[in-house]
């Protein structure tokens, strides 16, 4: 992961790892014209969320990096 954006994926995973968010939400928060910082694009590219209809949710690849990053919420745990 890179330097420099790993840290906002792994804040992005966490965030929605501790319950599904809607789409709409993650993309208000998270979207960015900033071509250095697709921290959005980066965490579905990189297969760490992923998009269920109108609800994005952590994988389970994304969870085993918040837990090897030990920032795995005790919410999505017990998931």
């Amino acid at each position: 992961m890179d330097d420099i954006k790993g840290p906002l994926i792994l804040d992005l995973v966490e965030w929605i790892a501790v319950q599904p968010r809607p789409y709409a939400e993650v993309m208000a928060a998270w979207r960015t014209s900033c071509p250095r910082l697709t921290i959005w694009e980066d965490s579905l590219d990189q297969g760490f969320v992923t998009r269920v209809e109108r609800n994005v949710h952590a994988t389970a690849k994304g969870l085993a990096l918040l837990q090897a990053e030990g920032r795995l919420p005790r919410d999505a745990a017990a998931a």
